[in-house]
């Protein structure tokens, strides 16, 4: 009894005593001040943005050690790690990242409930032995580093596959090659690459070499960093270090690539005739060349094929003739041209728009094609194209986001994946003679009883300027309407990215904790096309937050929920949507958590990944733009002796989209400004990145954080320190 009594009385002292002791040490300030187009920012924590400087460093790990003594002790913290690695325990194994071969053969990614990382498995069709290819644990031993591997893919006949490793918490990778024939790896290493991220790689259609994007600088914290990238062809047995550049601002002058764009080059099939560059970017719509394939060697053969400004988002090609969908004109239809004479202009028109749905995803079978479409980004559909006309194609579940594979377009069989909020992810095989449907999961398929009371319900929500908002909501059905529901909000509103359902558990056991979860698909996002992202970007960032306050409004209107009880979490860009909404309305939350977000905007250009960002956001350059990206910028908006909620702040000291001195900035700043008794909470992963591929231990672990933060603030009863009497 003595023991346990000590334990509440540390666990009490840890929780509310040592927050008052936090505001004893502020970061170090050293104010800069900018003027653009007449107006004058104060930056009162500039001095931050120097991670190599010894008083930043120290400031940022006393954070972290002081957070983290706070999220560790925090009551029944460990339900959320327990339970997931109980569900875990369910399943013998997962498997993901599946790839299957022109000739069947099946590559993918296992992992069982015991193990840290996934290993590389092989198969020569679906029913056939499995066999283990490769464990990143024995990959380079002499370094005692954790490798996780975070892409594979298998050449055109199978006999080899490339697989992309990386280091802990970075997401540049490195690549190595596994022959099956002589069932080993072969001796060269493909490093500045980072294929989990973009285009990835296109194996040549004799199977004895790739394509992929080159890195020059992978130091996160260089000025260089994400520059000057370009497509290289890699042989094997070349030397890697030698390269053999395809398409590059340096080899191609003519096609005015800029420093921050990625050119992508892309073979789509074995089989395709052409040769595709992208000049990517940010942007869904990109700069498009080809060339012939057999013209590879030649380096400079790249012709113009389309402009972004044609607003093409999906494209196959067959024989000589490209189908692509189009977002040109405010319309989202499907057309077609010849690639021997391209007439963007004047298209056939093949699929026109298809009221209340976008249309997402288009692939090549034999007869005709397949695509898909979406309804308010939560809603799935999938159409077969043949005989020049459209037929939907009956789902085998119902599904919020589907996507789709094929093995090449010689076949008229498929397969398709279908995510729910609340289901785990299936996936089939689509038999083109029966015309059905058959599963071919290759990881079991697993109950959870304890979700069968939760539902889901999709609504419209009015925003500030009558736009109509889908919101999804999760929870279980004998919930009670009333003001003492926890409510977790969740948005992100940027890059026209769709928020599409997938297999929350997260969301599924705040939901069994008695709680409400509520996904904003607020503007900025794709849910309802390109229109519904150019509502929410540069100029009209606003609407993000403002979509999402207007959905909180609803929760408390409704009764759902009171402001008490609401806690907003986003991450990435989706900082700018959390950020301003709390900073707007700091009385409608108590708990704002942001993960690696981009909360000081106007300062986004300085960061390695700044100029790409400038196409979503804005440039400081252009007096519009300037003027967006400080009326997004959360870190701006911070009022001295303002009532801020409680607020998790979380960052990855190698991300290399968002650079780790920006959320501490942010952190900084609330702290000082902060008047309420709120914690303010600052977490650098000092493992970590952008949230990419870590270990289940380590994800268990920051999820279990947050879980617990909110539901600590929010008054939940299993997660409130207890008193000494």
């Amino acid at each position: 009894m003595v023991a346990k009594s000590v334990l509440i009385f540390y666990i009490f002292f840890v929780l509310i005593g040592m927050i008052d002791a936090q505001t004893t040490n502020l970061a170090p300030a050293k104010s800069v001040s900018n003027e653009y187009f007449g107006i004058k920012t104060v930056d009162e924590y500039r001095n931050l943005e120097n991670l190599k400087d010894p008083s930043t460093i120290k400031w940022m790990k006393d954070q972290t050690k002081y957070s983290e003594s706070i999220l560790q002790n925090i009551p029944n913290r460990q339900y959320y790690i327990d339970k997931r690695l109980e569900f875990d325990m369910r399943k013998s194994f997962s498997v993901s990242n599946i790839n299957v071969t022109e000739n069947g053969f099946y590559f993918y990614l296992k992992q069982t409930p015991e193990e840290n990382t996934t290993k590389v498995f092989f198969r020569k069709n679906f029913n056939g032995i499995e066999k283990e290819i490769f464990n990143p644990q024995n990959y380079k031993p002499k370094n005692k580093k954790n490798y996780h591997i975070n892409y594979i893919k298998p050449s055109y006949d199978g006999s080899k596959i490339a697989i992309a490793l990386t280091e802990g918490g970075k997401e540049i990778s490195e690549m190595v090659i596994y022959d099956l024939k002589q069932n080993k790896l072969l001796p060269d290493i493909i490093t500045h690459c980072w294929p989990s991220d973009g285009a990835g790689i296109s194996w040549l259609p004799n199977n004895n070499g790739f394509i992929y994007l080159y890195y020059p600088v992978i130091d996160p914290n260089s000025p260089l960093f994400l520059k000057n990238t370009a497509s290289v062809i890699y042989r094997i047995g070349d030397n890697p270090q030698k390269l053999n550049t395809l398409l590059s601002k340096e080899n191609n002058p003519d096609l005015k690539i800029n420093t921050e764009d990625f050119p992508d080059a892309v073979l789509p099939n074995k089989n395709s005739k052409y040769l595709f560059g992208y000049i990517s970017g940010p942007n869904k719509f990109q700069d498009t060349y080809y060339m012939f394939e057999n013209s590879i060697d030649k380096k400079n053969q790249w012709q113009f094929l389309f402009s972004k400004d044609d607003k093409i988002t999906r494209f196959i090609t067959k024989d000589h003739n490209i189908i692509y969908i189009s977002e040109k004109n405010g319309t989202n239809a499907i057309y077609s041209t010849s690639l021997v004479n391209p007439d963007f202009k004047t298209p056939i028109l093949i699929v026109p728009s298809i009221s209340d749905e976008v249309l997402k995803n288009i692939s090549n079978i034999k007869d005709g094609f397949i695509f898909s479409t979406s309804k308010n980004g939560v809603e799935a559909k999938l159409y077969w194209y043949k005989n020049g006309k459209s037929e939907l194609i009956k789902l085998p579940i119902p599904a919020g986001n589907i996507s789709i594979t094929t093995q090449n377009d010689l076949s008229n069989d498929f397969w398709i994946t279908c995510s729910g909020w609340k289901n785990e992810t299936e996936r089939f095989r689509y038999n083109s003679l029966t015309g059905k449907f058959v599963p071919e999961n290759l990881a079991p398929t697993i109950e959870y009883p304890e979700f069968k009371n939760i539902i889901i319900e999709e609504i419209i929500v009015k925003s500030h300027d009558e736009r109509d908002i889908p919101l999804s909501l999760i929870y279980n059905k004998n919930i009670k309407k009333d003001k003492n529901n926890p409510l977790l909000m969740n948005a992100y509103g940027a890059y026209g990215y769709n928020n599409s359902p997938y297999f929350a558990k997260t969301y599924m056991l705040w939901a069994l904790q008695g709680g409400i979860v509520a996904v904003a698909h607020v503007r900025g996002g794709g849910e309802k096309g390109e229109e519904w992202h150019k509502g929410g970007n540069k100029v009209t960032k606003p609407n993000s937050w403002k979509d999402l306050i207007s959905c909180a409004e609803y929760m408390v209107k409704e009764n759902y929920t009171s402001p008490e009880n609401i806690a907003i979490w986003g991450e990435s860009a989706g900082g700018i949507t959390i950020g301003r909404a709390m900073t707007e309305r700091p009385d409608l939350f108590k708990v704002a958590i942001i993960d690696a977000g981009i909360v000081n905007s106007s300062r986004m250009e300085f960061t390695p990944n700044g100029l790409n960002s400038a196409k979503e956001f804005g440039s400081l350059s252009i007096e519009a733009e300037f003027k967006a990206l400080l009326q997004m910028d959360a870190y701006q908006h911070l009022k001295k002796g303002e009532k801020y909620p409680a607020t998790l702040i979380t960052s990855g000291i190698n991300d290399p989209r968002v650079s780790s001195w920006m959320p501490t900035k942010f952190a900084a700043k609330l702290l000082a400004y902060n008047t309420s008794e709120n914690p303010i909470l600052l977490k650098i992963d000092y493992e970590g990145g952008h949230g990419g591929d870590i270990p289940i231990a380590q994800k268990y672990a920051n999820l279990a954080d947050t879980f617990a933060f909110a539901l600590w603030q929010l008054g939940h009863p299993d997660y409130q320190p207890t008193k000494k009497q």
